[in-house]
């Protein structure tokens, strides 16, 4: 997995990216296996995404990389993801000791990511809920990572980070390709659109 991961990252330094070493360890040191359904664990070190139910998947480990990488986060930072989906994503940023608050949509699939991160990272705040409108509750935010496609960006989520902040967000329509967009916040609140590389995602579900 780090020989996958590494080799992706070189890629990204053309594009004046570079997979960091503190992401890298949190990828090698969080059980992927433990996040993916029982009968697709053979596939859980494979650089792939793999289906988790309810038509939701679990991201391939580099774009989880890259998406970690992007928010520019240290171990002091607090980080809103949206859509936990399987616990994943929360689970890199809590090994790199951010304090992490998830939303997510689908109930069924918040009671398997809480059963799985209550054990290996207690510490991360889960809740059921629409993730279009946030966490208001402990806004504002170092970073937020959305982990689903939508095809603008959701202002209660610009509203929640703070001045200096980063969204890392797929933009795009639904089940097709899209483009991954930083959306930086500056002091003066104007906000800075970075686009990375094209990804696929599934859509962001909610009333919005």
């Amino acid at each position: 997995m780090l020989k996958t991961i590494l080799w992706h990252s070189s890629m990204l330094e053309s594009k004046n990216i570079k997979i960091s070493e503190e992401v890298l360890k949190a990828i090698r040191n969080v059980p992927r296996h433990e996040f993916v359904p029982q009968k697709l664990v053979k596939y859980a070190y494979k650089d792939r995404p793999l289906a988790i139910g309810f038509g939701q998947t679990i991201s391939q480990p580099f774009i989880v990389a890259l998406m970690t990488e992007l928010l520019n986060i240290s171990d002091t930072s607090v980080v809103l993801e949206i859509g936990t989906g399987s616990g994943y994503q929360a689970a890199i940023l809590a090994e790199m000791g951010v304090n992490v608050y998830s939303v997510e949509i689908i109930p069924e699939l918040a009671e398997q990511a809480s059963k799985v991160l209550n054990t290996l990272y207690p510490e991360i705040k889960l809740r059921v809920g629409d993730g279009y409108f946030g966490w208001k509750e402990y806004a504002p935010f170092d970073g937020i990572v959305v982990t689903a496609a939508v095809d603008h960006i959701p202002e209660p989520l610009t509203h929640q980070l703070k001045a200096g902040g980063k969204i890392v967000i797929p933009i795009g329509s639904p089940y097709t390709v899209q483009e991954l967009i930083i959306v930086e916040k500056k002091i003066n609140g104007d906000f800075i659109l970075h686009q990375i590389l094209p990804v696929r995602f599934v859509p962001l579900t909610g009333d919005h």
